[in-house]
This record gives structure tokens, sequence and C-alpha cells, in this order.
């Protein structure tokens, strides 16, 4: 029987966070890890540079039930903690969208950032580690393993949810709720892409790889709140930073709106077109809407008759319908 004082099950950033923390406490700690090694999330997370932590997280952009706990988290260990440890180590990172902090450089710098921190506080780990059963006793709790028995005060469960499994995801640690009692909340997907119907494939296949800031919300929800970012055309659908952030606040049978062009109003809009149609009265409307709009976008999402109409000619009705039209989505990966 091994005996620690800490034991956290799963060796993902949370689980290594942990680990590290206690550590700091002189706790005697051990993680155990499921797959062959830990981090593996880390290591392909922002398209594997790693986006670290948020300049501007707050706890109004979390979603939880119980809000006064993302305030205490928050305010226990802020992004700028994590920033501080990131420069000890002198790994160089820049600021891409909103706040948003990547490595210069690859993933692993961050994964061996936190395993330097687990030696420096003699944090054991273990890989390749199937958990069999918990007890729970008196004096703490007995892990069996399909290697050993482990027994410890504090146990914590770090294993995450289901959205790799190839990465080692799994309902472990739901059932490991249950099996102490504690509730569950109704599990959904968040941060996925959107996926097209048959007739919008159809209509929209064409846009696969084409990539626009946008704004994106939930349609007649006005406490939900809208997203600007880049919005990804896929194979399959929508994607990016502004679409994964919506999609944790949709629900089935919801429509969501994306504005390919957030900061253009109708006011700015007309006085765009009237520039234009200045010195190229002549000109269609396709050449001036792929001035301002991705030229894939433009041709997909209007029609043609539409779009070949000289600027000249265009009515202020239209202008409106050219601003209102939308792109709705009801359906999520």
């Amino acid at each position: 029987m091994l005996s620690h004082d800490v034991i956290i099950i799963g060796g993902g950033a949370s689980g290594l966070m942990c680990a590290i923390e206690a550590g700091k406490r002189g706790r005697r700690c051990i993680v155990l890890e499921g797959s062959n090694k830990v981090g593996k999330k880390i290591l392909m997370s922002g398209g594997g540079r790693c986006n670290f932590t948020n300049y501007y997280a707050s706890p109004e952009r979390f979603i939880s039930n119980n809000q006064h706990f993302c305030k205490s988290a928050l305010s226990r260990y802020t992004p700028y903690d994590f920033i501080a440890l990131v420069e000890k180590y002198k790994i160089d990172y820049h600021e891409k969208n909103i706040g948003e902090l990547f490595c210069n450089e690859k993933s692993k710098l961050i994964l061996n950032m936190l395993l330097q921190e687990c030696k420096k506080y003699n944090v054991e780990i273990t890989t390749s580690v199937s958990v069999k059963s918990i007890k729970k006793s008196s004096s703490g709790f007995t892990i069996k393993t399909s290697e050993s028995h482990y027994n410890s005060e504090s146990l914590v469960i770090a294993t995450g949810g289901l959205s790799i499994p190839s990465l080692g995801s799994s309902g472990f640690g739901y059932d490991i709720a249950r099996q102490f009692g504690l509730p569950v909340v109704q599990r959904r997907a968040a941060l996925v892409p959107f996926i097209w119907n048959a007739s919008e494939y159809e209509k929209y296949k064409a846009l696969a790889g084409v990539s626009n800031n946008a704004r994106v919300q939930v349609l007649d929800k006005n406490n939900t709140p809208a997203f600007d970012g880049p919005v990804l055309f896929t194979h399959k659908g929508l994607s990016g930073p502004a679409i994964l952030q919506i999609s944790s606040y949709w629900n089935i049978g919801d429509s969501i709106i994306l504005n390919m062009l957030p900061e253009v109003d109708f006011l700015s809009f007309k006085k765009l077109l009237s520039n234009f149609c200045a010195s190229n009265p002549k000109s269609m409307l396709k050449t001036f809407l792929s001035q301002i709009a991705p030229k894939r976008f433009v041709h997909c999402h209007y029609e043609e008759d539409l779009l070949n109409r000289e600027v000249k000619s265009l009515s202020e009705s239209i202008i409106n319908n050219i601003l209102s039209t939308r792109v709705r989505r009801r359906r999520r990966r």
C-alpha cells in the first residue's frame, strides 16, 4: 500500500496545477494519469502554441450555477499569477485576439514548465494507470489500480469531461461523483462548432477555408452576450473563436445570427457605397461587396441577379435587405 497526503487522478493542466499547489504546502502528492503521458491537451491547445490564459478572464465570463465560486477562484489565482510563472521560465508569448495569450513557440514549453514545477515540489507522476475502484473510510481514501493500491487523506478528481475521448476523456469523473452522492448537472457540449444541414451544406460548402471577423449571437435572447472574433467556414459548418463561444449559450431549436460586417451599420454602409458609387457608378454590387467582405462569401450568400446590379441603381430597401440577410444555424456538432 502506497501512502500519500494527496492523490490526484488526472494529469492534465488542472491536475498538474493542483499537484503543484499541494506540493507548495508541503503535501506528499502523486498524480495518477490513465494515458501514456500527461498534458496531452496542453500540447494540442492553441493549434500547438497553447493559449494559456487571457488578460480579461473574469467571473462574468464563466458560465456557472455558482458564480461566487468563480469570483473566489479567480481572486485567489489570477491570469497575472500564471503569466508571472511563464515569464519566470522565460517563455516568450504574444497576444492574439482580445487578450488571448499564446506561446511564440510550441505548447510543450508550457507542459515542461509545469513538469519542472512538479519536480521542484516533489510531486510524483505515474502514467498508464487504470483506476479500478475508489473507497472512502474514516482515515481517507483507498484507490485500487491495475498495478497497486494507494491511500491518501485527500483525493482530487481532475479527469475532465467528454470532449476528446482520443486524448483520454471519459465519463470517469461523473461516475465517481455519483458514487459519492454528488449532484451532477445536465451535461451539454460547449465550445464546439456548428454543422450545416443538407440545404445549407449545398449552399455554403464552397466557403470551406474562408475566415472573417464577425459577431455572433443567439437570436431573440436578450440576456445572451454577443461575441466578436474570427469565424471560420469549414467543410462541415462554422467554427472559430466567436462560434465556439456562442455554442455555450445555444440550445436545441435556437437560431444564431452571424453578422459578417459587425463594424458596418446602415449609415456607414450607405456612406461606403456612396463613395464607391461616385467613382464607380457602373460597377456591379458584387464588386463593391467583395471589397468589404470575403469574395467567396458574397457570391455564395447573395443571389446572382442582385450581385449583378449596378451600384447606382440600388434602392434603400435593397440596401436594407443586403444588411439584414442572416446566416442562421440550428444544429450544433
